[in-house]
């Protein structure tokens, strides 16, 4: 019985390539769902005069820049030096707006936004402050604010956006170990997951086969002290190893993603909220699995049978035989 553990980060983003002007664009929609805001809260009778906010001009401004087919970098800072002055301003006669309130008139949805335009701003005027392009946490949409970039360095797209998973696969069935919107150290999670391999089977694997990045020596040295065999790509420098990976020997985890993406759609997760996003992911894993129920359905089907086959015979023969001992017994009585 192999026991499998991969990682594997998924999109749920039509988008693959993300480039760093894109942080304009950010802007802009901040921009326009903070005047979105400013509209909703200003009242004529309650406030002196409704605030100024620029905003035919800030859109001129921005597609001013946004329209070009050739960007260079001090364009590109330029615009959005001008962005954050914009959207500063915006913040600023929100919270004047606000003061006049004795509680928020904003609803759930409207709060939310509020928070997340203050949150982006602050990001986005550090970085720009520091001239870099990476702050923790970092928002990459204010509709999604729970989507982080992940950074990994494929040739079509350096950078993904959506869930990272862990996820586990025994005798053809898979399992949801971890699923996070920020980048996490997989390697960390073996031990946990092999402890829960135990947790629900009561005993621990023979083998488990594993990516690259969980072979570290910590993990190493404990599954050793478990009596459990690693089988993976050693570190360093290649060896002759007994359990060393075959080519082909992780297809049934490999497979799994596949199916998961080809036929389920978990590369096009398209669920704007965190929480379904999560259950459209956890969802998919749990179809794959009654799929691969689904499909011993008929060998159970054909074993039962052959089960209930083999007992109607042993009962038929013990018939037998007890018919015989019968006879036997009425024939040396008549004698």
């Amino acid at each position: 019985m192999h026991f499998y553990i991969a990682k594997v980060k998924k999109t749920i983003d039509p988008i693959t390539f993300y480039s760093f002007s894109a942080d304009l664009n950010l802007l802009d929609n901040a921009r326009a769902k903070s005047e979105e805001l400013i509209d909703v809260l200003y009242k004529a009778g309650l406030h002196k005069k409704k605030p100024r906010t620029y905003r035919k001009v800030a859109r001129k401004v921005y597609l001013k820049t946004a329209q070009k087919k050739v960007k260079s970098k001090k364009e590109i800072r330029s615009a959005i030096r001008k962005q954050l002055g914009f959207l500063n301003r915006n913040i600023k006669n929100i919270v004047k707006l606000l003061k006049a309130y004795q509680t928020i008139p904003l609803n759930a949805h409207q709060y939310k936004y509020l928070l997340v335009i203050q949150t982006l701003y602050d990001q986005q005027a550090l970085m720009y402050k520091e001239k870099s392009h990476r702050v923790e946490h970092r928002i990459v949409s204010i509709h999604q604010p729970h989507v982080r970039p992940i950074v990994r360095g494929k040739t079509n797209a350096n950078v993904e956006f959506g869930a990272k998973i862990n996820v586990s696969l025994m005798n053809g069935f898979a399992f949801l170990k971890n699923l996070s919107w920020d980048a996490f150290n997989e390697g960390t999670l073996l031990i946990k997951t092999v402890e829960q391999y135990k947790a629900r089977f009561g005993y621990y694997p023979k083998e488990v086969l594993a990516d690259k990045i969980y072979c570290n020596r910590t993990n190493s040295a404990k599954l050793k002290e478990l009596e459990i065999v690693l089988v993976a790509k050693a570190l360093g420098r290649p060896r002759a190893l007994s359990n060393h990976i075959r080519p082909g020997q992780r297809n049934p985890i490999e497979g799994k993603f596949g199916q998961a993406k080809t036929a389920y759609g978990l590369n096009r997760i398209k669920a704007r909220l965190q929480q379904t996003s999560s259950s459209w992911i956890a969802t998919i894993i749990m179809v794959l699995n009654l799929v691969k129920l689904t499909g011993q359905v008929p060998f159970c089907l054909i074993l039962s049978i052959l089960t209930y086959s083999a007992m109607q015979l042993q009962k038929l023969k013990r018939d037998m035989k007890m018919w015989e001992s019968y006879n036997y017994q009425n024939w040396q009585f008549e004698n």
